[in-house]
């Protein structure tokens, strides 16, 4: 049973045994870097407790008709979702290292890699990640060990907090990470391909990309092939009910955000990352991945497969370890697009792209308000030039009871006027208009 201080005496009697005292406990730590005397307040009741968790809950502004994007949707969750997921053989489920217990819960992350390569039209997945910037980062590095070369090209199109989070894991490691401007919202095509030498490992995109601009890159594709270099594109997994898929495009490694397939925004998180390949990379994958197998009976079974973790095989040679229980976010992706199928996810997407171009068309019918950019090609975000300060606008639109959309002068220099507006199913061509109106209004 071990020894547990409560009490000052129980403290002064351990920190004895062991010859120190209180202040000799953190002498290693810099008098600057201490918290000193915290003030707590004394304990609270459990009556005492809910009431002031319930009074900090209601600060948060949970009612606001949500036009915010930038990676992160306000998408509508049939209730069968929650259902499913709420099962304790799902939500309980930990990694499953022993197969002949955890038949359901492989065959689960079997059906979500089969769906992740169906939607992506590549050839093979793993049992997901644990978001889409660490996604994007985890094919970046799987393309630096196919190629063995140090050199990356981002376009800066591609999510500003993907690139941060790229930048901060690569900070200490030999990469020449080479970022290019983009042209009039998209890809720029010709600083990349000035940049695009033997030296490149990849090409970084996204498509529809963070300005919510509609992309084709065969045509990348094509050229870093040429030069031996990958292109790794990050996608948005409801946008590929209707636009042309990774696959179709040649990309080597899809990737992306999986939060619209069924997960509450939850102020940022738990998220899902996806990833998928070819399938001669397949042995660079992080993580798991579950295959399909027979038993000593010739019986239908699923296994862990192509493990290449550093418990495996040897340190050098391994993948990123991802084995927490990132899987019941995986699996409510599954159940969201079993429950849509292929045709409702198809509505769904057309319903984004539709909305949005409607809400393009009132919100650029206001005095003063445009389009940042030439192209009309979007899926279901648009950036949109104000008169004034685009962070001045949003905060009195919230007064108004709307989230109205991102400001960009937060990773953007020279946009300051400039907001970036969502629009998915759930908005309502009312609402649109309200949203309409009160723009209007605050701009008055």
């Amino acid at each position: 049973m071990p020894f547990i201080a409560n009490t000052d005496e129980q403290r002064k009697q351990m920190l004895s045994e062991i010859g120190l005292t209180m202040d000799g406990l953190f002498g290693d730590i810099p008098p600057e870097l201490r918290c000193g005397d915290l003030k707590l307040r004394p304990g609270l009741s459990e009556q005492e407790v809910r009431a002031h968790l319930a009074d900090l809950a209601g600060k948060n502004s949970i009612h606001l008709t949500c036009f915010l994007g930038g990676g992160f949707y306000d998408h509508f969750i049939p209730a069968a979702v929650y259902a499913l997921t709420s099962r304790s053989e799902f939500y309980t489920a930990y990694t499953p290292y022993q197969p002949e217990i955890s038949q359901g819960t492989l065959q689960a992350l079997f059906e979500y890699q089969s769906m992740i390569c169906r939607l992506t039209e590549m050839e093979v997945s793993n049992a997901s990640l644990y978001d889409g910037g660490t996604a994007l980062y985890e094919a970046m590095m799987m393309a630096l060990a196919a190629t063995n070369r140090k050199k990356i090209i981002i376009d800066d199109s591609v999510n500003p907090i993907y690139r941060v989070m790229i930048q901060s894991y690569t900070r200490n490691l030999k990469i020449e990470l080479v970022e290019t401007n983009n042209g009039d919202g998209l890809a720029n095509r010709q600083a990349i391909l000035r940049q695009l030498d033997d030296s490149t490992a990849a090409v970084i995109v996204q498509n529809p990309n963070f300005f919510g601009c509609i992309d084709d890159f065969t045509d990348l594709a094509a050229a870093a092939h040429a030069k031996g270099a990958l292109l790794i594109c990050s996608v948005y997994p409801i946008s590929l009910g209707i636009l042309k898929t990774p696959g179709e495009m040649g990309v080597d490694i899809a990737t992306g955000e999986g939060q619209s397939m069924g997960l509450p925004m939850s102020f940022g998180g738990p998220y899902l990352g996806f990833i998928a390949a070819k399938k001669d990379l397949v042995r660079r994958m992080p993580g798991r991945i579950v295959g399909q197998t027979t038993d000593g009976q010739g019986r239908r079974g699923f296994v862990l497969t192509l493990q290449a973790r550093e418990q495996h095989i040897r340190r050098e040679k391994a993948t990123s370890n991802i084995c927490s229980n990132e899987t019941l976010c995986a699996f409510t992706a599954l159940m969201y697009l079993s429950l849509l199928g292929k045709e409702g996810l198809r509505q769904v997407a057309q319903l984004c792209a539709d909305k949005a171009s409607y809400a393009f068309q009132r919100l650029t019918a206001i005095p003063d308000v445009r389009p940042h950019f030439r192209s009309r090609w979007m899926f279901n975000e648009m950036v949109l030039d104000l008169p004034c300060e685009a962070a001045e606008v949003i905060g009195k639109l919230i007064e108004k009871g709307f989230a109205a959309g991102f400001p960009l002068s937060r990773y953007y220099k020279g946009m300051d006027n400039s907001i970036l507006v969502a629009v998915t199913e759930k908005r309502t061509k009312q609402q649109i208009g309200m949203l309409a109106e009160s723009l209007e209004q605050v701009l008055d």
